[in-house]
């Protein structure tokens, strides 16, 4: 018998390779999960798949129906029935088609309006079909009551400090995960819905959560959110992970303009921002010629409110546990780029290491956290309270105070007043704090315009 060559028997076993191969890509497109989420905004279903495939979207009327046709793809067993009914699906089905392709079928209860995206890998996940489905009376019912009634101006001389609460990250996007599986979203929900109750209990104080459930709100949507309850400081809570498994201890961030503080605040801030594509949606676009100017005028003087806000905090974070750093932080976070709320970031602690990752499931530290953080802004408040809130509501301005008589016949006396020449770093929040006045009052008295300060300038101190 004649030996068959070897390089013959290496081409036949290409050639099985091949075919082989060619019979995994095929059906290397098939559906092995199927999540959904609802917000109050959309409802989003998301189809995980083992690798990308070309997909069309059609709707159809009577009934409504949206059917999703995809290349060369299959799904896995009864992934589909795992997807629970909703206000806007009654059921989705599938169907297998000739030359491999995929029918879904959403059949659904009302007319919708439809996002859909293809998102690639990550560390958590494959790859991902992504539909949203907006409802469409929703959209036009917000805009009929978008605009609130006017109030009166009664009611507008004491009307509560808003505080908007952010937990980081939700839905499709958990976050960062720890050791034994604790997912940032949850712990930073549970402790920014603690705050919110130390907020309501607290009078003249009013919490809005801006995640109010396990569902993905963009960067951008959030502080949007933020601007349109009118709040007075926005506060977003996380619970981020590390490279090095050591690192530990909470911190504090302010918005910093020229980029990250430490390389550690810079790392940490790449890696909030990059969430936004996460949840499918680019921030390339976003940033518009008025927007940057709206943050360049007035984000000076919110950078030294969002200071002091951030000390306080600090401070109380001391009080129940390591901080990470000393001071307060500085990175680029997006979710601090409102140009006239004062907004911090606290980073809760690191679930990257496994004593933090323990503390931060339990309840009693959650609370612990909630209140070093509620002590914070509640005492920002007590120091700067902002005039026609129940915290201002004692306040009266120099218009509205008798004048004194030294006033009144223009001979106050220049010994007593209290003067301070301006040095390199000085803020006027910091000013008010070490000589126990207001920002507006120190403004008011030396007829300042801005919250800007000149080096060697003398000013007086009310």
């Amino acid at each position: 018998m004649t030996k068959t060559p070897r390089w013959l028997r290496l081409c036949c076993l290409c050639i099985v390779l091949c075919v082989y191969a060619s019979g995994l890509s095929a059906a290397a497109a098939e559906i092995t999960k199927a999540r959904y989420w609802a917000s109050p905004d959309k409802s989003r279903i998301v189809f995980e798949m083992r690798a990308h495939t070309a997909y069309q979207v059609t709707q159809l009327k009577s009934p409504e129906r949206l059917i999703i046709d995809l290349d060369s793809a299959t799904v896995e067993g009864k992934v589909l029935s795992s997807l629970p009914k909703s206000k806007l699906i009654n059921a989705v089905r599938s169907s297998q088609g000739a030359q491999g392709k995929l029918r879904l079928v959403l059949e659904l209860s009302v007319a919708v309006k439809v996002d859909h995206f293809i998102l690639p890998p990550n560390q958590t996940y494959a790859y991902r079909l992504v539909v949203d489905l907006f409802e469409m009376s929703r959209s036009s019912a917000t805009s009929v009551t978008s605009a609130a009634p006017a109030k009166s101006l009664q009611h507008l001389q004491r009307r509560d400090i808003i505080v908007a609460i952010d937990a980081g990250h939700g839905g499709e996007d958990p976050g960062a995960i720890g050791r034994k599986k604790t997912m940032e979203k949850h712990v930073v929900l549970a402790i920014a819905r603690k705050l919110a109750t130390l907020v309501n209990r607290q009078p003249g104080m009013r919490a809005v959560l801006i995640r109010t459930g396990d569902y993905y709100i963009s960067l951008r949507a959030r502080t949007q959110k933020a601007r349109k309850a009118n709040a007075d400081v926005f506060v977003s809570i996380h619970a981020d992970a590390f490279k090095n498994s050591k690192a530990r201890g909470s911190s504090v961030f302010i918005l910093s303009k020229r980029g990250a503080s430490s390389e550690t605040a810079k790392w940490l801030a790449d890696k909030e921002n990059s969430s936004d594509l996460a949840g499918g949606v680019s921030l390339d676009d976003k940033d518009d010629l008025l927007a940057k100017v709206l943050l360049d005028l007035s984000q000076t003087a919110t950078i030294e409110s969002s200071t002091s806000v951030a000390n306080r905090v600090l401070r109380g974070l001391k009080r129940i546990g390591k901080t990470h750093k000393r001071h307060v932080e500085r990175a680029g976070f997006v979710v601090l780029k409102n140009p006239d709320i004062p907004s911090i970031l606290v980073e809760t602690g690191f679930i990257s290491n496994p004593y933090e990752e323990g503390l931060l499931k339990t309840s009693n530290y959650q609370q612990k956290m909630a209140k070093a953080i509620f002590d914070g802004i509640h005492d920002f408040f007590k120091r700067y309270p902002i005039p026609g809130t129940i915290y201002g509501q004692n306040l009266v301005s120099p218009q509205q105070r008798p004048a004194t008589a030294a006033e009144t016949s223009g001979l106050a006396s220049v010994s007593t007043a209290k003067y301070h020449v301006v040095k390199p770093g000085d803020t006027l929040s910091a000013l008010a704090e070490k000589y126990q006045t207001s920002i507006e009052a120190i403004k008011q008295r030396n007829n300042m315009k801005s919250n800007t300060l000149f080096s060697g300038k003398k000013i007086i101190i009310p």
